[in-house]
């Protein structure tokens, strides 16, 4: 197998180049922050950038935690890559990743240097700082599960092919990790309400809503909620459109997963000015 090493400091930019490296260098799969990466899909480990603390992403992305080695151990042997590109912040750090998951040695080095300009990564080194914001280079489909409300953002990465001419390479995903310095944050229930209200305040058929209520956990949040419809609407179709509706705005905007969206038609009553116009 060829190991090839991808070394910069922290934040400069290698997880978002690491598509382009590989694809460039004909590396077949990619380890970055704990998780192995074949193609646009994760297919072991477990994201660093998901642990709470600076510590606990650090041992993660190397790999410390005997079960999480293995795993990534048994993957090797099961895919049986040509080619592995390990990301890392320093030489010492990507020689010990190799060495945990027993790996053979690395045979070539690339450094952020070499396929980045020194205004590109005061650039990433900027956005880390300011903005929190991490990538992982894998599309948001195989990690939104399990990053709940961390500031999902998708990115796409193309490649020129000539004058004004693109080609999609891959796809990448912004997260925000709970470790982050800027600090934890959290939607309060009332945020969520306040989002469903509005959504259903536009949808022909809803009066109001009677009764609400929102459960967090950590894979998303559980919604339950009444509403009183106008009478003469067909039951069943607004009540999946609602469903549809508050699901894809909510998602929008907080990057909460919603798990579960539990409505009820709880009671009707007649809009007499819509009868009295249609008189």
């Amino acid at each position: 197998m060829r190991v090839v090493g991808f070394i910069g400091p922290s934040g400069t930019g290698k997880s978002h180049r690491s598509v382009w490296v590989a694809r460039e260098r004909d590396i077949e799969c990619i380890i970055d922050d704990g998780i192995l990466i074949r193609g646009a899909q994760i297919i072991a480990g477990t994201s660093a950038k998901k642990e709470k603390t600076k510590i606990a992403s650090i041992k993660r992305a190397l790999f410390t935690d005997d079960m999480h080695a293995n795993e990534m151990i048994r993957a090797f042997k099961t895919y049986n890559p040509a080619s592995v590109l390990i990301l890392g912040t320093s030489d010492g750090m990507v020689e010990a990743i190799a060495k945990r998951l027993e790996l053979p040695e690395i045979t070539e080095r690339i450094y952020i240097q070499d396929v980045a300009t020194e205004f590109e990564i005061k650039q990433a080194l900027s956005t880390r700082r300011e903005q929190g914001k991490h990538v992982i280079p894998v599309p948001t489909f195989e990690i939104k599960k399990d990053f709940s409300g961390y500031f999902l953002d998708p990115l796409q990465v193309f490649r020129r092919k000539g004058k004004g001419s693109f080609q999609l390479i891959g796809e990448k995903s912004v997260v925000r990790p709970t470790f982050s310095y800027m600090g934890n944050y959290t939607i309060s229930d009332y945020t969520i309400y306040q989002i469903v209200e509005h959504v259903t305040s536009n949808i022909e058929g809803v009066n109001k809503i009677s009764r609400f209520r929102a459960e967090n956990h950590t894979d998303g949040i559980y919604i339950e909620m009444d509403l009183v419809l106008v009478y003469g609407c067909l039951i069943r179709p607004l009540l999946k459109e609602v469903q549809s509706k508050v699901a894809e705005e909510v998602e929008r905007l907080t990057a909460l997963n919603i798990q579960r969206l539990d409505i009820t038609a709880k009671s009707l009553v007649v809009d007499y000015k819509k009868i009295a116009n249609a008189l």
